[in-house]
């Protein structure tokens, strides 16, 4: 369940980019953007490259502007899955980092905003990051969840989504190809009590929304598409 697509592209990591911060919170580091004020926040997941990828941190930024608290945990503790690293292949890395843990970790940090005084969160998460969104939805830990071109999630954890769903897929894409987004939104179109959304953007790769190269037109296009109907989720379910 890993290979080339999953890592195609990979960024140049900078611990110095992005408007926001970096801080300790919910026991983890994290890059944090918008205002402290904001009773509405969103938690960003990223994918196996971490929360130093320059792309990521700019989209954070982007959800800031809109008027969320942005919270960008590192699930990874400084180890970022590395290609050129011949000694830990993906299938070893990912061993070491398993969104299950992801998971368990998320679970202070959002105690910490609620502590903050933050009234709804939601969680969006790019390929690694989408199966910790999951696992979030299926305890209703946030109050709306967006999964872009998801890694290792299944059928089943689509039926034990508790909460509002929005799915971003790739239509090139070996990890959630468009037939099982198809499934995904029969799963989510079958739940009356939850409201669910499928998208599948032609043309473009897994990875796109966060990895795209800025020389390719049509991803950059489909990448900014994709940025607005995340924003748009979180506003419709959160503010």
């Amino acid at each position: 369940m890993s290979g080339p697509q999953c890592c195609a592209n990979p960024p140049t990591l900078s611990s110095s980019c992005g408007a926001g911060h970096v801080e300790e919170f919910g026991g983890l580091k994290c890059y944090i953007s918008g205002s402290p004020d904001s009773h509405f926040a969103v938690l960003l997941i990223s994918d196996v490259y971490g929360y130093e990828a320059p792309n990521l941190r700019k989209l954070s930024d982007k959800v800031a502007a809109a008027g969320f608290y942005v919270v960008v945990p590192d699930f990874l503790y400084g180890d970022p899955y590395d290609p050129e690293n011949a000694e830990k292949p993906i299938a070893v890395w990912l061993k070491e980092h398993g969104p299950d843990k992801g998971f368990e970790d998320a679970k202070p940090v959002i105690e910490a905003l609620k502590r903050k005084g933050v009234s709804k969160i939601g969680a969006a998460g790019f390929c690694w990051g989408a199966k910790v969104v999951v696992e979030l939805s299926k305890y209703a830990y946030i109050e709306a969840a967006v999964l872009l071109h998801p890694s290792f999630v299944t059928l089943e954890d689509i039926q034990g989504v508790k909460v509002p769903m929005s799915i971003l897929g790739a239509e090139i894409d070996k990890f959630s190809p468009p037939e099982l987004l198809k499934q995904f939104e029969g799963v989510l179109n079958a739940k009356p009590q939850v409201d669910g959304f499928v998208k599948i953007f032609p043309g473009v790769a897994h990875g796109w929304t966060v990895r795209h190269k800025d020389e390719d037109e049509v991803a950059v296009k489909c990448a900014g598409e994709a940025h607005q109907d995340m924003l748009g989720w979180f506003a419709k379910y959160l503010k």
